[in-house]
């Protein structure tokens, strides 16, 4: 068997691409399970009795740039503040809990709680 040495290099990186291909199709279908998937692909019902509240001290947008939560928030009600965290604006949020699903932290950044009523 005669290979050339621009056939063997060829071939080597194409099949390195090709086992790069294979590992990340396999870690995307481990990461992403069936119950998850049908919550991604459903958007939550909004609430209005309920409003988001940030827990800026576990949140990771004070340091790393994280805006899981600001980036998937429909009515834009919260906004990134580098170095502090999250700010949210209690009279645009629906309610809908979509913060709080994204959040990559335990226990969560940000978090569904009653809304108080001024009477």
């Amino acid at each position: 068997m005669s290979i050339t040495r621009k056939e063997f290099f060829r071939e080597g990186f194409f099949s390195l691409g090709r086992t790069a291909l294979d590992l990340a199709g396999t870690l995307k279908s481990e990461t992403v399970t069936e119950p998850m998937a049908q919550q991604m692909s459903e958007p939550p019902e909004p609430r209005p009795d309920m409003v988001a509240e940030a827990f800026n001290e576990r949140c990771l947008a004070r340091n790393s740039g994280c805006s899981a939560c600001s980036e998937r928030c429909e009515p834009r009600a919260i906004v990134v503040v580098p170095g502090t965290g999250i700010v949210i604006d209690g009279t645009l949020c629906n309610g809908c809990g979509t913060c709080e699903y994204v959040c990559p932290v335990q226990p969560r950044a940000v978090a569904l709680v009653p809304r108080v009523r001024k009477m």
